[in-house]
């Protein structure tokens, strides 16, 4: 639905993001989700041909040359980050495709309905859950889940979003809480297996195989299946970073499409600068 002041395409309905979605599988094409962290990286992911856009802040130090897990610690304001980022630097570029932002549901400081609506009113088409508390385990995450900053305030806020027609993207990273999101509302769901790996701030070691991978990704699946029939199903994380990769998990699993972040926009810059910059580092003068 073009936007009656501006002739573009954002923001979307609900419904109208959904729609969009599910012409992508009609088509036997795999839905692809990037997250940007600036805005030339969202005007050629557009360009690209991607499905969606996800603004959160690791964008923000992934762009800065940082591990997205930063996006997790206490180094700025997660909120105020993401919707900065699309103000001012996503949402005035991206032309047609819905942008998503990222919502730190669990901030105490905030009142999430005002800050939905905020989000809303911005020009954003949905919300995703980031930074998000899936990732964490442990005792650490035994904490937060006690004193009120855990996994359910980022179900909540998935629920609330719901009431107000935004669209919403969520990570899981468990069958039960593919269950809880999707009882909550989630139009999609994203099977997080993992910070990615590869590159020169991911992980080795920290991660699942493949196998590991697939399986997660398939008790995901399932479990957002026994409530919601009409939920979409992404892969993210871990092992899988490549298009290669992307195949196989679609292949071995009813997954529908690929939430890239680091495996997208940083991997795609490290790369192409390192392989530029040695070509023009390798003239010679006469």
């Amino acid at each position: 639905m073009p936007n009656p002041w501006t002739g573009k395409g954002n923001p979307y309905t609900r419904q109208e993001v959904r729609d969009r979605l599910q012409q992508t599988i009609n088509e036997k094409k795999a839905i692809i989700a990037a997250g940007a962290g600036t805005g030339i990286s969202a005007k050629f992911i557009e360009k690209g041909g991607a499905d969606l856009i996800i603004i959160y802040n690791s964008g923000r130090f992934r762009m800065a040359g940082h591990g997205s897990t930063a996006g997790l610690m206490a180094y700025g304001d997660a909120n105020a980050v993401a919707m900065e980022i699309g103000e001012f630097e996503v949402l005035p570029i991206v032309e047609e495709i819905p942008v998503i932002c990222g919502v730190h549901a669990s901030d105490p400081r905030r009142r999430m309905w005002h800050h939905l609506l905020k989000v809303k009113d911005m020009g954003f088409s949905g919300v995703n859950n980031f930074p998000t508390h899936c990732i964490v385990d442990g005792h650490f995450r035994n904490v937060l889940e006690e004193t009120g900053m855990g996994f359910e305030k980022e179900v909540e806020m998935i629920r609330l979003a719901s009431k107000m027609d935004l669209f919403s993207i969520v990570y899981v990273a468990t069958a039960e809480e593919s269950r809880l999101m999707a009882e909550a509302g989630a139009d999609a769901i994203i099977s997080h297996v993992g910070t990615t790996v590869g590159g020169s701030v991911g992980v080795v070691g920290a991660t699942c195989t493949m196998d590991e991978a697939i399986e997660r990704t398939s008790r995901i699946i399932e479990a957002g299946r026994e409530v919601n029939q009409d939920i979409f199903f992404l892969a993210h994380g871990g092992p899988v970073n490549t298009p290669e990769d992307v195949r196989i998990i679609l292949e071995k699993t009813e997954a529908q499409g690929f939430v890239g972040a680091s495996s997208l926009e940083r991997m795609g810059v490290e790369q192409s600068l390192t392989d530029l910059t040695r070509e023009f580092k390798s003239l010679t003068i006469s």
